[in-house]
């Protein structure tokens, strides 16, 4: 009786040791660094926050006994706070992996600091192509679209259906230069013409200028290399302006059901637009979604689904390779294949690129929809290997040619 009664108080012993030790272990902080009051809130912030939020807690809320803390930043569009904060994070705070950065030139920013002290990476919001070619490092992984995506699978299906002259209302900074760049490439190739360009600063309010040159130049579509709170102010003043009723058409070449939603169909229908994610594309993504607007009051955006997908990716390689070493995360994050809400066999290339199928969607018309956010019709599934700059192209020194 002796024994038994010290074997079961062992065994307590042993148990309440082993709570202690996880209790003792220090938490697994991912950082995730946010537009949380400007022009891309919408597409990121607090929506990107508690999509991660929804990530761990699904996951079990800890990872080899150590509990998982979502840590976020605003980074107010800046690229020296974006690099600040991924400094502190990574230095101060003990981040071991950062999320989303909204924002080319503050994804690039941030992504150095990440490079030099070895740590994981993951951009879920911005969309420069640098990000994956000269920008590229061995935990860095692009996760949602990027610029080449967006102006092959947008630009290629408008100058096929004849929509062959573009004139581009570019944002002045990396996203909107490599979005411009991409897109032209995309329609010469294809056999139409750029007619002109003109760039305009970054969160502007009056695009009056500009259009009235788009409209000038006669193109059959002007090309909306800009993002968030730019690209609804460009299509709501092209609409009073009344570009698309002298028979020009805008083509948005990155928006969100977000920015849809804020234009409304009467004046957005009609619109193309390439998308990596919809809340209403299979019974996968809506039952997300309808977890998500529980939160929010909201459908997600492509961004916040990625970064849903990416923290979990990421928390399921830490459990299956035993430690948090980035080395060691990042050979599982690529050997797995990502099947999620998000996507179905995504793969992480060796440029950091997460190929999976882009979407080519026209916005309804008012009479079309059942309600809000019932705002696309799909034209189109884009096959990753087709919808993504192909690996003979990658200026990516890690891609062995």
């Amino acid at each position: 009786m002796r024994r038994v009664l010290a074997g079961v108080l062992a065994c307590a012993f042993a148990i309440s040791a082993n709570a202690s030790l996880a209790q003792d272990k220090p938490p697994l902080k991912l950082g995730g660094i946010l537009d949380m009051s400007s022009l891309y809130a919408d597409i990121t912030g607090s929506g990107s926050e508690t999509a991660a939020k929804m990530a761990v807690e699904d996951f079990g809320g800890e990872v080899l006994g150590r509990k998982v803390e979502i840590v976020v930043g605003d980074h107010l569009n800046k690229a020296d706070l974006s690099a600040n904060i991924a400094r502190d994070m990574i230095d101060n705070q003990g981040v071991e992996m950062i999320f989303d950065v909204a924002a080319s030139a503050t994804a690039l920013a941030a992504a150095e600091i990440a490079k030099a002290r070895n740590k994981i990476i993951v951009f879920n919001g911005p969309g420069s192509i640098r990000l994956s070619n000269e920008a590229c490092g061995p935990y860095t992984v692009h996760y949602v679209f990027d610029t080449f995506a967006q102006a092959n699978v947008t630009g290629l299906a408008a100058v096929k259906s004849g929509l062959d002259t573009w004139f581009f209302l570019t944002a002045d900074y990396a996203f909107g230069q490599d979005l411009e760049k991409d897109t032209s490439n995309v329609v010469v190739k294809s056999g139409g013409k750029v007619l002109g360009s003109v760039r305009h600063p970054i969160n502007t309010s009056d695009f009056s200028s500009f259009l009235l040159q788009a409209q000038a130049s006669k193109a059959k579509v002007i090309g909306l290399a800009n993002a968030g709170g730019d690209t609804i102010n460009a299509i709501k003043q092209a609409a009073e302006f009344g570009l698309t009723k002298s028979g020009q058409k805008l083509s948005p070449l990155l928006a969100f059901v977000t920015d849809i939603d804020s234009v409304g169909l009467d004046t957005a229908q009609g619109l193309l637009l390439a998308e990596a994610f919809y809340w209403d594309l299979n019974d996968d993504s809506r039952a997300f979604t309808k977890r998500f607007m529980e939160r929010t009051k909201r459908v997600p955006t492509s961004a916040q689904a990625g970064v849903y997908s990416s923290v979990t990716h990421y928390l399921k390689a830490v459990k299956a390779a035993g430690t948090t070493d980035a080395a060691a995360v990042m050979k599982v994050m690529k050997e797995s294949p990502i099947n999620d809400m998000f996507t179905k066999n995504g793969k992480i290339r060796e440029d950091g690129r997460m190929v999976h199928d882009m979407y080519l969607f026209e916005v309804k018309k008012p009479s079309e929809s059942k309600g809000r956010w019932d705002d696309y019709k799909l034209v189109a599934t884009v096959p990753g290997d087709q919808a993504f700059q192909p690996l003979s192209e990658s200026r990516c020194p890690l891609v062995k040619k």
